[in-house]
């Protein structure tokens, strides 16, 4: 071959050449000829050539210890995609083989992941990556690699491209990483991420480590040295090493367990790796004798290993300066496995080809397909790949000592489906170390877990549905009342439909009805209107995935005006006109008191209604207000209702201020809450209350503050909207009025 144009690459074929490990050279060679010829012309960014970045992958792809094949797909991941007027899958796979075409298919099919995008197509590229990864878990493994170096490159890159790119990065592909237990992997992915999504915080914590490593600069190799004597003196063959925690380790600490940065206590940490599983046990005596532990900092990953293969010993204990610090014991494989997860089971196709082991660590990929075919809409996938992917673990044991891994905040009637499906279903109770407990506790890291059964139980409970966490939970109970509970199904359906007509005030006879749901019903795939109401009973379909679907329909159907939704309009007759306090003017009722509706907070500038209360006078709410339709569909409230509108400001009697609610959504961010405070303050705006509630990297928080009309509160939302970080503000309406 040219060994000229092999110049790139030299480097990489001594390494291989030098691992111990039969590579096809040769075969390697060839794709990256290919690789170069196809992207001949073509640039970066950044001003390289093209072929630099397939040939970083590689290097990467080969520094987890993949075969030929996985190295060969690296350098031609881009090939087809970028070139589809040379190249196709068939040319690859007559080029390099079926197993090469098929990796490079699948991480071609792999777009972009817009986490922000709550579409059908968000949920499509998950789906197909779910799906290459089930057919080959070597397309996640270079697609986890390509993802690296373009973080490395990201700099490059327009502020929106950057803060996207970051995005999908933390929320899908380091979970990801972290799932498939590549632990060096997610490190890097997370770290570049908050470079660009917080990169004030990032910069913080990291003057905080530097300062605080400035600090005790020898300590580590303090620790090293003594500790290395001590083990010495055993005859046991060890390595030990040193290392600092990462930015992003101490940024997750600090705001999701709102820890102050001296509250890390693992900050630094000793990893002592030996040969056997009893060395490691060995050790940890040797440095409980050496040092003073931190009580309920010892975890034993070896004897209960995490779902994603990771063993290891941690125990946290106090220096000799009175400093804390981390010690991790582990094997050499043991290591292997932590570093590069289930790419360092892998299995090269001329060697061991069992692959049961990898594909029972697998399984939960197959699990997530199966949520995606089950779940009733798109919000509820989301949900359940978080749950699946990101969430950490609880480990509980059975009364015959097995280890079961649930997501953090999973109940008692998850742990009885993860058992078996029949279990669940004849559910009546459980305990929890020998003590009885409700279905829907939470255990807890250690618990034993008994699950109390019955011949004689009738089923799950429809409310296990708002109760369970996981999905494999959900899809079974589903799936039980899909098959054993049509009728009944067809009934609670049924009456869904119905609040849904009258809530909207959707006038017509049962048979149009009929044929409105049937109609809907037949765009998911459903021949007839008691397929939906099943579908809706045991939960397979949301009411609000139809309810738009329904009114429009309706709307088609009846084009006459009277039929037509409207706002609400009382035909109550009225010859005098009663000023009251508030600001608001209503008709026909004298003297009577006035109070404005917590559910909608109606502001000056929106149309109005009011509507007498039992007790408490009239409530004034937005006239398109959902508890306003709830209560209008009633035939017994219609006399209830009263004409309201705002005085004029010449008036005199318009209050000053009224209350309205708001959530925003924000990514969490240092002095972020500081940020949106002064913007209110400066625009002389109240806060009446405010509450935050943190959801992985971000915040909600639900604000009631005072503004003098609509337009004032548009005003104070755009001001909102255009702070940095601030992802979402919306008007909080139609909770349940008191």
């Amino acid at each position: 071959m040219d060994t000229q144009r092999l110049a790139p690459i030299q480097g990489l074929i001594h390494l291989l050449a030098g691992s111990g490990k039969k590579y096809d050279l040769e075969k390697i060679e060839r794709a990256f000829l290919y690789a170069e010829e196809m992207h001949e012309g073509q640039m970066r960014q950044s001003g390289e050539p093209y072929i630099t970045h397939p040939i970083a992958v590689a290097e990467i792809v080969a520094g987890l210890g993949l075969d030929t094949d996985s190295i060969c797909a690296a350098f031609l991941h881009d090939t087809v995609e970028d070139n589809p007027d040379k190249t196709d899958v068939g040319k690859i796979k007559e080029l390099f083989g079926e197993d090469v075409a098929l990796l490079v298919d699948g991480v071609t099919k792999i777009k972009s992941i817009n986490i922000s995008d709550k579409e059908e197509t968000h949920i499509e590229n998950i789906r197909k990556m779910l799906l290459a990864m089930s057919k080959d878990i070597r397309v996640i493994f270079i697609k986890l690699c390509d993802r690296m170096h373009n973080m490395r490159t990201l700099y490059v890159k327009k502020d929106e491209k950057r803060r996207a790119t970051a995005l999908e990065t933390m929320h899908v592909y380091a979970p990801l990483a972290h799932r498939l237990g590549m632990q060096r992997v997610k490190q890097e992915l997370e770290n570049y991420a908050l470079q660009y999504l917080d990169p004030i915080g990032y910069k913080e914590i990291k003057d905080h480590i530097e300062e605080k490593y400035g600090r005790n600069v020898n300590f580590i190799e303090k620790l090293k040295a003594f500790v290395t004597e001590k083990l010495e003196q055993t005859k046991i063959d060890f390595i030990l090493e040193g290392r600092v925690k990462t930015v992003y380790s101490v940024y997750r600490k600090m705001y999701n367990q709102n820890k102050s940065f001296d509250e890390i206590y693992d900050f630094y940490a000793l990893r002592i790796i030996v040969d056997t599983e009893l060395d490691c046990y060995t050790v940890l005596g040797l440095i409980h004798e050496m040092y003073k532990s931190v009580p309920g900092r010892f975890k034993d990953y070896i004897s209960t290993p995490k779902p994603n293969m990771y063993q290891s010993l941690h125990t946290t204990v106090i220096g000799k300066d009175g400093i804390p610090f981390e010690v991790q014991i582990r094997t050499r494989e043991m290591h292997h496995v932590a570093e590069y997860g289930i790419a360092a089971h892998w299995k090269y196709k001329s060697g061991d080809k069992s692959t049961a082991d990898i594909d029972q660590k697998l399984s939960w990929i197959s699990k997530l397909i199966d949520t995606e075919n089950e779940a009733a809409d798109s919000e509820e996938f989301m949900h359940a790949f978080k749950i699946d992917i990101v969430h950490d673990e609880t480990f509980v044991f059975t009364p015959k000592g097995d280890v079961v891994a649930l997501p953090q905040g999973a109940t008692l009637i998850d742990f009885a489906y993860s058992i078996h499906t029949g279990v669940g279903n004849k559910m009546v109770g459980a305990k929890i170390n020998g003590r009885i407990a409700p279905i829907d506790s939470m255990p807890q890291n250690g618990d034993i877990v008994e699950v109390i059964t019955s011949k004689a139980s009738k089923g799950p409970s429809r409310d296990w549905l708002s109760i369970v966490k996981t999905s494999e939970a959900r899809n079974k109970i589903r799936q039980w009342f899909k098959k054993e509970k049509r009728a009944e199904n067809i009934t609670v359906g049924k009456a869904e439909i119905d609040k849904l007509f009258a809530r909207h005030r959707l006038v017509c006879s049962e048979d149009e009805k009929l044929e409105i749901v049937a109609t809907v019903g037949k765009r998911f795939g459903m021949n007839e209107a008691d397929d939906l109401f099943n579908a809706l009973g045991y939960g397979g379909i949301t009411l609000a995935k139809i309810e738009l679907k329904i009114r429009d329909e309706y709307e088609r159907s009846h084009k006459s005006a009277e039929k037509e939704i409207t706002v609400i309009e009382p035909t109550i007759q009225s010859t005098k006109r009663h000023k009251s306090t508030g600001g608001v003017i209503v008709d026909g009722e004298e003297g009577c008191a006035v109070k404005f509706a917590k559910c909608c907070n109606p502001l000056p500038g929106e149309r109005i209604i009011g509507y007498i209360t039992r007790g408490y006078g009239i409530s004034i709410h937005k006239a398109d207000c959902p508890n306003i339709s709830n209560a209008y569909a009633n035939e017994e409230n219609v006399n209830r209702f009263v004409k309201a509108e705002w005085d004029t400001p010449s008036g005199g009697s318009y209050k000053s201020s009224y209350d309205s609610s708001i959530q925003i959504l924000v990514n969490n961010r240092i002095s972020l809450l500081a940020e949106i405070s002064g913007a209110l303050a400066e625009m002389k705006v109240d806060i009446v209350s405010i509450s935050t509630k943190n959801i992985e990297d971000s915040t909600i928080m639900n604000m009631v503050i005072s503004c003098r009309d609509i337009g004032h509160f548009n005003a104070i939302i755009t001001r909102l909207r255009n702070i940095k970080d601030v992802i979402r503000v919306t008007r909080v309406i139609g909770a349940s009025s008191k």
